[in-house]
């Protein structure tokens, strides 16, 4: 179903666009720019006012992203991210957005300064009417490029120029920074209150040396599927598993067992009520607390008794849900 805005018609549901050329020339989106890593509650709030604008103007709204991450991109290093691509386009899609234009970010395309990303995209490519950016966001080459420039260069045009402040839950400002440090310090539980959602990665399901199978608590023993993704600290999870669209809750640990060999640190997920060989499978994961330090014990059978009091605090934390 399409609905017409200004003379043209919009998709009722988000559009993915992958080449800025297959826009209308008439085409005059209000947008926002940013990586929007996790699409957390701060981006859902520049998101909403995004929609709203562009309502009141009877345009279509348009989230500009890159991919990959400009971090990548420039060879500064690989920066532990909370969505791939994929993942941040479903988000997304539960928003009120029009349009998700993915802009490549190539070299070429970050020596572009920000005056030149103004005029040659947003002026001269997109037209757009309007431009919203969360608080102190930069652009364009050295990151020169903030609100004030987009005033100075915009309005004068008669193009809306707008910044929504720093967004804040019980007076912590949301980043995504902050919900990066929550996970690798083993804070699932202050992750999922900034990000609005349960932090999830997929791993393929890998084979181990079976010795939860001895004590009655076999694992699957999990390849996270994307090198770029974070994973929590070391630690014991109430973690829920998807495996084929069926949800089945779980404990995970991610430590290198030291009970058993202590030698590298794995990735191991217990699932409640399940137990099939799944080798090769890909697992989604959920994560929603953290139980415990991983410890040692003195043998299998210490271990064994701490693992039916995990089993038990899981099933009670999702009872209580």
């Amino acid at each position: 179903m399409m609905k017409r805005r200004n003379g043209y018609l919009c998709p009722c549901k988000m559009t993915v666009l992958n080449d800025i050329h297959q826009l209308p020339s008439s085409f005059r989106p209000f947008v926002t720019i940013g990586t929007f890593d996790g699409v957390h509650r701060g981006h859902k709030q520049v998101i909403q006012r995004l929609v709203e604008r562009a309502q009141e103007q009877g345009v279509a709204s348009m989230l500009i992203t890159f991919d990959p991450h400009p971090r990548e991109a420039l060879g500064l290093g690989k920066i532990a991210l909370l969505t791939d691509l994929e993942e941040k386009i479903a988000l997304l899609e539960e928003t009120a957005l029009d349009y998700l234009l993915v802009i490549p970010f190539t070299q070429a395309f970050s020596q572009l300064t920000a005056k030149e990303f103004i005029d040659q995209y947003l002026v001269k490519r997109l037209n757009i009417s309007g431009i919203i950016l969360g608080y102190d966001h930069k652009f364009g080459n050295r990151r020169e490029g903030n609100i004030d420039l987009l005033r100075h260069e915009l309005e004068p045009l008669g193009i809306a120029v707008e910044e929504i402040s720093a967004q804040a839950v019980d007076e912590i400002i949301i980043s995504s920074t902050k919900i990066r440090h929550a996970l690798s310090s083993g804070n699932p539980f202050e992750a999922m209150r900034l990000l609005g959602y349960p932090y999830s990665f997929e791993g393929v399901v890998v084979h181990g040396a079976k010795n939860g199978r001895l004590i009655g608590f076999p694992t699957a023993n999990l390849a996270p599927k994307s090198a770029s993704k974070v994973i929590p600290g070391t630690g014991v999870y109430a973690v829920q598993c998807t495996l084929d669209d069926q949800p089945f809750l779980g404990m995970m640990n991610h430590g290198s067992r030291p009970t058993v060999d202590g030698i590298k640190e794995v990735l191991e997920v217990h699932f409640l009520d399940f137990n099939s060989d799944i080798y090769g499978r890909t697992v989604r994961v959920q994560l929603y607390d953290r139980i415990r330090d991983e410890q040692k014990f003195n043998g299998l059978n210490e271990l064994k008794e701490q693992l039916v009091k995990d089993e038990a605090y899981v099933r009670r934390r999702f009872m209580d849900s």
